[in-house]
């Protein structure tokens, strides 16, 4: 039986750039020598992407697709596609044409040559902001410079990887997943692949600078202890500082020197300095300890509300989609 590749599409709110990537996608594949089918995630969209994906897998059963409750976020969309595909090897795009469908052709050809995990990597970007593209390239080299995992620079979630690195991905369980760093972690044979990025065909971008932001922290407190680190090292600091302070008074009092520090102002410029670094350090503990208490609470990573397309694949093939940490739900 020839082998399979899945394609996993996670969508919020694409229905201006669904078809167009769903054309692009169909094409790329058919010339493929191997089976495929599309696994489109939607992540609690709101507009008419539910309908656009209901019409694609009646038309097509090689298509299927997964509806969450709510929107999840970006990362555990891409887990849930990851649970669900069948393929013998799963690529993730997502679904604004940003990255080129066509790179899954040499995505394939270098999986065919051996390579478990075969990623894009970011040659030029189009249509982004230089602000965004000065905060990647700065995130992907202080990530670098903390984490003991090496991740390659200016690489997203576009990516092909085997089917014994996706089971390895999906047997790491925690909650605030930062997939391109979790396969780096994985190990086995990677290859790089440059491209130019496009901006989007249409619609707009859905990661608002908070996003970006929590998905930053997401990726360094994963990857890193290093920031507890600096915590300890910052108070080592600020304490030897108010310690030579101290001496410093000591000294002037025995001399009978004039004060150096005069006043309340000094005063409560150094209460709100030692203020200001106890509360970072906190700030910074907190982020670790509040992904503790998420993990214990051992609640589902999603919530399905919807799957189309698996009865028909398993009626045919015998087999049934991955659910794992998720909750059934039937058309």
């Amino acid at each position: 039986m020839p082998e399979m590749i899945s394609i996993v599409v996670p969508c919020l709110n694409e229905q201006e750039v669904l078809r167009e990537t769903n054309r692009r996608l169909l094409a790329v594949l058919e010339q493929l020598p191997l089976q495929f089918e599309i696994l489109y995630v939607d992540d609690g969209s709101t507009d008419a992407t539910p309908d656009i994906l209901r019409e694609f897998q009646v038309l097509d059963e090689r298509i299927r697709v997964v509806r969450f409750s709510r929107n999840f976020g970006h990362q555990l969309a891409i887990t849930a596609g990851l649970e669900h595909a069948s393929g013998d090897a799963l690529a993730i795009i997502d679904a604004d044409l940003q990255d080129p469908p066509e790179l899954l052709a040499d995505f394939v050809a270098k999986w065919m040559d051996g390579f478990d995990v075969v990623y894009g990597v970011r040659a030029e970007r189009e249509g982004e902001t230089a602000f965004k593209r000065g905060s990647a390239k700065l995130f992907y080299r202080v990530i670098g410079r903390l984490s003991d995992t090496e991740i390659p620079v200016d690489t997203g979630d576009f990516r092909l990887m085997s089917r014994q690195v996706a089971d390895a991905l999906l047997a790491m369980p925690e909650r605030d997943r930062f997939v391109r760093g979790m396969v780096s972690w994985l190990g086995f044979s990677q290859a790089a692949i440059p491209y130019r990025r496009e901006a989007r065909a249409a619609g707009v971008t859905k990661f608002s600078l908070f996003k970006m932001m929590r998905f930053a922290t997401d990726g360094v407190v994963s990857f890193s202890t290093l920031p507890l680190r600096l915590a300890t090292w910052v108070g080592f600091a600020a304490s030897g500082i108010a310690i030579l302070g101290i001496l410093i008074t000591v000294v002037e009092r025995l001399l009978g020197v004039e004060g150096l520090v005069r006043g309340w102002a000094s005063l409560l410029v150094a209460i709100l300095f030692l203020g200001g670094v106890q509360l970072i350090c906190m700030g910074i503990i907190g982020e670790y300890v509040g992904r503790i208490y998420g993990e214990s609470k051992r609640r589902p990573l999603y919530v399905v509300k919807e799957r189309m397309g698996f009865e028909a694949r398993s009626a045919a093939t015998g087999t049934v989609a991955r659910t794992r940490a998720a909750t059934a739900g039937k058309r």
